[in-house]
């Protein structure tokens, strides 16, 4: 069985997935007493997403380990050998208590975790926004579809507009170093639109309709960021630069990144090339 199947039936069994995870947010807003390994609060709604992809994907041929940010170790499918595939099973879980926008981040990595992402095969997401909408990267191409009972319907081929309209980045801005605030207000100059909604899928999917950059920057009291590189960083990250944008840690591509541990975190920052580029030459 080929790499670029295996993906393929990833992608298939996440779309499947998508109905049963969206139809289960209602009875599960509640937190539960646990924390996920990055010391977070988890939902009801994330661990019952974390255990339903699991099941889903452990099952799925070809597939020979499943990780999430929710759970400590690296789940090894029946299976030996076989794809490894890394999960952000509810994206944005914070939202549920204020109806805002959540998803599902995937990518699939030819080698064991925590890996490079240039290891990656593929990635995607999954927006439960007002409707369900799934994006979908391999082979150097980003390809958009619509959710419906499970099945991927094709909207056909995805890249970022060339003129970027909107920007949104994450951490408190007393808290972001003084050459990205400094970065920032030139946006704002720029007359580029703040969007920015606490779900990392949504964020992105913006700068994805309507160009522009997004962004989880190194803090001051977070000089790592928050958000994690092999559930978050590197498949958004491949998304981006499949539809033809840039990635950066800050310094290159966060694919380029070395993976040490399987939560580790990154500053992360995604969208049109020429964004990014002015990005790492104001962090310079």
């Amino acid at each position: 069985m080929s790499s670029d199947s295996v993906a393929e039936r990833v992608f298939d069994a996440v779309a499947a997935s998508a109905p049963e995870v969206r139809a289960s947010l209602p009875g599960r807003r509640a937190y539960l007493d646990d924390e996920n390994p990055s010391g977070e609060s988890m939902l009801a709604a994330d661990a019952h997403a974390d255990d339903l992809l699991a099941d889903r994907l452990t099952g799925v041929d070809g597939v020979g380990a499943y990780a999430s940010e929710e759970r400590e170790a690296v789940v090894e499918a029946d299976e030996s050998g076989g794809v490894s595939v890394a999960c952000d099973p509810l994206d944005g879980s914070s939202n549920l208590k204020s109806n805002n926008p959540m998803g599902t981040i995937v990518g699939v990595y030819d080698g064991d975790l925590p890996a490079s992402g240039r290891d990656l095969l593929g990635a995607a997401y999954v927006l439960y926004g007002p409707v369900t909408t799934m994006v979908c990267a391999r082979d150097g191409a980003a390809r958009d579809y619509l959710v419906a009972d499970g099945e991927r319907e094709d909207l056909g081929d995805l890249s970022l507009p060339e003129e970027p309209t909107v920007y949104g980045f994450g951490g408190r801005v007393p808290d972001w170093p003084d050459a990205f605030a400094s970065y920032v207000e030139e946006l704002e100059e720029d007359e580029l639109k703040l969007r920015y909604g606490g779900a990392m899928v949504a964020d992105v999917s913006q700068v994805l309709t309507y160009g522009g950059v997004f962004g989880y920057p190194a803090l001051e009291s977070a000089p790592e960021g928050k958000l994690r590189l092999q559930f978050e960083a590197n498949p958004v990250g491949y998304l981006v630069e499949a539809a033809g944008g840039r990635s950066s840690d800050g310094e290159g591509s966060v694919l380029d990144r070395e993976a040490a541990s399987l939560h580790e975190r990154t500053p992360v920052h995604v969208g049109n090339a020429a964004l990014v580029d002015r990005l790492e030459a104001a962090l310079a």
